[in-house]
């Protein structure tokens, strides 16, 4: 078995900061860094059987409005021991994981 690995951008708008409400909503987007999110047990098939599963839990992840956004920007099977970066830096300061991967149900 593997596993799914999906990786966001974060976005905020500052622009809605000072908003009224009235009016469209300023824009402006600043990136705000992202999340990693894991389908486990996934059985890799062809490219796709992976696009059709990450298209699946996409509206688990993804977030638009005036003031939040978050979008995939990858995606990718991996081993079902890998860790992300964030997992494997808790691992080795910590010696712990504390704070895992979000695991989506599909």
């Amino acid at each position: 078995m593997s596993k799914l690995l999906i990786t966001t951008q974060v976005y905020e708008n500052y622009g809605a900061h000072d908003w009224d409400g009235v009016g469209e909503c300023p824009q402006y987007w600043k990136a705000k860094g992202g999340n990693d999110y894991v389908v486990k047990n996934f059985k890799a098939g062809n490219t796709a059987h992976t696009t059709a599963v990450m298209m699946g839990v996409r509206g688990q992840i993804e977030c638009y409005n005036d003031h939040f956004r978050e979008s995939i920007i990858d995606f990718r099977v991996v081993a079902d021991d890998y860790l992300t970066e964030f997992e494997q830096s808790q691992l080795d300061y910590e010696g712990r994981i504390t704070y895992p991967s979000k695991e989506l149900a599909w």
